[in-house]
Parts: C-alpha cells; sequence; structure tokens
C-alpha cells in the first residue's frame, strides 16, 4: 500500500521522523520519463529509536524538509508505535487498516470531553460501531451515565444487562417537567400574532397552575419555566375560570382551543406516558435519578425508546430529556461532578439542517448542548446517516469524527467542511470503505486513521441487521397467523 492515498510516509530531518499522509498522487511523462508526484500532508513527528524506528510520538512539527530530502515508507511498527496510547484511558475498536496487529484505539477523555460523530450511509455499520463504542467504555466504567436516544428500538437487547429500557409502557416524563417553551409545542397549534396571544393565555394560566402547589410559597423566583408540579384539573379550571371573566366572548376561542388540546392528551392512552393525571405525584428526584442512572447499580445506560412514542411528541421528548440533562448538570455545579454522554441516534430526525427552515425545541436545546455542554459535563454523540441534514451548528462542535461509507456528494461535502483540516486527505477515499469500515479524525486520535471495526458477537449488535431478501422469499406458510398475531399487537399497542 506504499504510494497509495490514505498511506503514510516518513522523512528524517533533525534527528526526527516527520510522518506524513499522501493526500494525493499524480502521474505524469515529460522528455526525461514518467514521473509520480506525491501531494502530502504533515501529521507530526516522533524520535528516532536505536534501531531506526519511530517513537514518542507527537503532533505538530517542529522543522520541514528540505527539497531533495529522501522519504521513505512507514513501517508496521511505526505505525503501532504512531498510534499507541501510551498510559491514556482508552478503547479498541478494531485495526489501523492496512495492517494486520495495529489496534486502533480512541482515547475516551478526549472523545468524550469534546464531542463526536457517526457518519455513514445506511447499512455501513454505524449501528454496530456505535454498541461497540459503548460496550468497551462502560467496561471500563460500569457506573457512568450514557443516555441514548434510540429511535427504532434497536439497543434494547445488546444492553439487556447493562442499561434500562424506556418505552411508551415504562417511561415517565411527568407534563408538570415541561418548560414554557415545550408547552407552547405541545399544546399550540396556531401561527403568526395568533401564537403570540394564544402564548399569553398559556402563560398566565400555568403560572398560576404552579403557584397553587404549596411548594411554591417556599420558592423565591417562581415562574412559568420553574418545574413545579401543577394538576392538570387545576390547569383546566384556571382555564375556566379566566375565559369566565373575558369580556369580549371573541377571546374565548384561544381557551377553548387549549383546553380542548390539553383534554385531548389526558384523555389518550398512547400520552400517558407524559399527560396522565397520576404523574402529579411523581417526585422530581425520581425521574431525574432514573433516567441519569444516578446511582448507576452497575447498568449505566438508559435508552429511549421512541419507536412507539406518537410522532407529534417525539420532538418534544426529545427536548424535555435534553433540556433535563443540561438544566441539573448546570444546577449541579459545585457537587461532584457526574458527566453524561447524550447519544443521538437518527440525529437529522430532531437536530434538523438550518437549511431545512425547520424550527423545534430538540434542535434549540441540542444545539445548546454541542456549544456549552462540554463546560458542564455533557458529552454528544451524534449518530446519522445523513450529515447534511445535520445541524451544521451542532457537527461542527463534534471534536472527533468517525465516518463511514458516504455515497451521497452533498454528505461528503458536509463531511468535509466539518473534520478537521488533517483529516480532509481522507475524504476523496469516504466512498470506497467496505462495510464495518471507518475513517477517525479529531481529538480521539493520535492522527487520522482508516481502521477496520473488531466484530462483536450476535447478542451484542443492535437490531438493525438487513433481511435476507433471497432466503426470506423462499419460505412459505403462516402468513395468516403472522398477520393476526401482528394486528392484534397494533390494535393493542403492545409488541
Amino acid at each position: 500500500m506504499t504510494g497509495a492515498i490514505g498511506s503514510q510516509l516518513k522523512a528524517r530531518v533533525n534527528g526526527v521522523w516527520l510522518i506524513a499522509d499522501i493526500r494525493e498522487v499524480k502521474r505524469y511523462f515529460d522528455e526525461k520519463g514518467e514521473w509520480v508526484i506525491a501531494e502530502i500532508e504533515f501529521l507530526g513527528e516522533g524520535d528516532i529509536s536505536p534501531d531506526g524506528g519511530l517513537r514518542n510520538f507527537r503532533r505538530g512539527i517542529s522543522y520541514y524538509p528540505r527539497p531533495g530530502t529522501n522519504v521513505c515508507a512507514v513501517t508496521s511498527s511505526d505505525l503501532v508505535q504512531a498510534f499507541d496510547p501510551a498510559d491514556r484511558a482508552h478503547i479498541e475498536i478494531g485495526t489501523i487498516y492496512p495492517t494486520l496487529n495495529a489496534s486502533a484505539s480512541i482515547l475516551i477523555d478526549a472523545l468524550l470531553g469534546k464531542h463526536f460523530s457517526i457518519l455513514g450511509s445506511t447499512g455501513t455499520g454505524k449501528s454496530t460501531l456505535l454498541a461497540l463504542m459503548l460496550h468497551k467504555l462502560i467496561e471500563i466504567a460500569p457506573q457512568g451515565h450514557v443516555v441514548v436516544i434510540d429511535p427504532h428500538g434497536e439497543y434494547a437487547a445488546p444492553f439487556a444487562d447493562k442499561g434500562v429500557v424506556f418505552n411508551i409502557d415504562t417511561l415517565r416524563l411527568p407534563f408538570w417537567i415541561l418548560n414554557f417553551e415545550e408547552h407552547c409545542e405541545v399544546l399550540i397549534n396556531t401561527e403568526g400574532a395568533e401564537r403570540e396571544l394564544d402564548k399569553d393565555v398559556l402563560r398566565n394560566c400555568l403560572l398560576i397552575a404552579r403557584g397553587r402547589n404549596k411548594l411554591a410559597a417556599t420558592i423565591r423566583n417562581l415562574n412559568v419555566d420553574t418545574p413545579v408540579p401543577y394538576a392538570i384539573n387545576d390547569l383546566l379550571n384556571i382555564m375556566n375560570d379566566q375565559m369566565g371573566k373575558l369580556e369580549n366572548r371573541a377571546e374565548a376561542s384561544r381557551y377553548i382551543r387549549l383546553r380542548s388540546k390539553l383534554e385531548e392528551l389526558t384523555d389518550d392512552p398512547r400520552f400517558a406516558f407524559m399527560f396522565d393525571r397520576g404523574l402529579y405525584f411523581d417526585k422530581f428526584a425520581d425521574v431525574i435519578a432514573n433516567l441519569l442512572r444516578m446511582p448507576a447499580n452497575n447498568r449505566p445506560v438508559s435508552i429511549l425508546d421512541l419507536s412507539r412514542i406518537p410522532s407529534d411528541l417525539i420532538n418534544v421528548v426529545v427536548a424535555v430529556l435534553a433540556r433535563v440533562i443540561l438544566d441539573y448538570a448546570i444546577w449541579s455545579r459545585g457537587e461532584e461532578t457526574r458527566p453524561v454522554l447524550l447519544i443521538c441516534e437518527e440525529a437529522q430526525r430532531y437536530l434538523p439542517s438550518e437549511r431545512l427552515n425547520v424550527s423545534s425545541a430538540s434542535r434549540r436545546i441540542l444545539e445548546r448542548i454541542a456549544k456549552e455542554g462540554r463546560k458542564y459535563g455533557i458529552s454528544l454523540g451524534l449518530v446519522s446517516q445523513r450529515p447534511s441534514d445535520v445541524s451544521e451548528a451542532a457537527l461542527s462542535q463534534c471534536g472527533t469524527m468517525l465516518s463511514m461509507r458516504l455515497n451521497n456528494e452533498r454528505d461528503q461535502a458536509v463531511l468535509r467542511s466539518t473534520m478537521p483540516e488533517v483529516g480532509r486527505a481522507y475524504v476523496s477515499s469516504i466512498q470506497a470503505l467496505r462495510n464495518r469500515e471507518c475513517i477517525i479524525c479529531g481529538e480521539g486520535v493520535p492522527i487520522p486513521m482508516r481502521v477496520r471495526i473488531m466484530d462483536l458477537p450476535d447478542s451484542l449488535k443492535p437490531a438493525s441487521e438487513n433481511p435476507v431478501f433471497s432466503e426470506l422469499w423462499r419460505r412459505s406458510g403462516g402468513e395468516s397467523e403472522t398477520i393476526d398475531r401482528t394486528i392484534n399487537r397494533w390494535i393493542n399497542q403492545e409488541l
């Protein structure tokens, strides 16, 4: 592989080895013969060992080579040394291409301290790579705090022994935890000036409802965002009372809309995980402890299964979860830090690109976490098959990028614009990656590298494997029973 794009060269300059990546190779002919010109990008330097090899590799270079300096191929032992994490905390996820023995390691603190992203087209192995990384992380840190937003219910099985699954049947996210913006996203459907008037009505009624809790008397700065429980019946009654005081009966339509929407949510069993009246009695401390796994009790992973949650509420659920994590981190400053890793699978769904002109509470809070979360001990992991549809503001904050094969040119352009300069030589090879191969660059690795991802046992893989059509379409029998069982689960909303 010497001389191929993405392979490494070394040059001896002032008593050290300079290590460089080949970014581009050109061949041309003239009257003197055939020439091969390689454009390279310097990665770092290392000391020369007694046997002429590389040791003590470090990023950056002290001196540039002079014209005419000889170059030679980097050996496997050089690569092992260059990518050696030494005594820093790390996880091993595979081997460095094209070697068979150089372990590919990611530095844990650098990976989590500055966010990361896993990008790749459908079927390239993103979910398996994420599962591998999480398994490795919790082996090292069994008392960690990991929250996975799982849109398709893929992660329940591989983390059955190391996590807790919150789905529509087990999730309890009380309505009174929502802040004012999230209340508006759920309860108000109007637009423009009418929406602003509806918000004023809701703000006034919500503040009165929160104020009726006996805890309100002990709170100096009670406002509509304060997570003080209120009863849904109280809010409905307040709306009726306020409507009765109106002199202009035409304004009553605003109260009627809000009341009708709230009654619709409380009467629909699909929304019981958030709008059941009994959630008034849930304790805020218990909600935080369960969702963030504090204490972890050797089950450090919270899996938020969104697969059966009504689409109307998915963005709100993600927004509430992300905001609670951020607010808890902010208000717990001064306590012993409990860092949290928040994984966003299918990030383009609730963290959409600015060019799509979609405004949502989930995007706003996740972008804030991307920009500020590091200061409060929150790490963000974004996983997406369409990076061009993900918020550029959030992607640009990812200090480590793990990119699998990307077929779409727009996605490749986004990757090229957000990837650190030192790793852009690899973008041209993104289309050539096989399944379970990725390019890693950024803070989490000493230098950019192409990695063959190690395999996982089937029991630890997410439920995201593609069906084998050629085999399954040969089978027959039992279709009627399958349809009956499926319809029964469908009608009863039970998996």
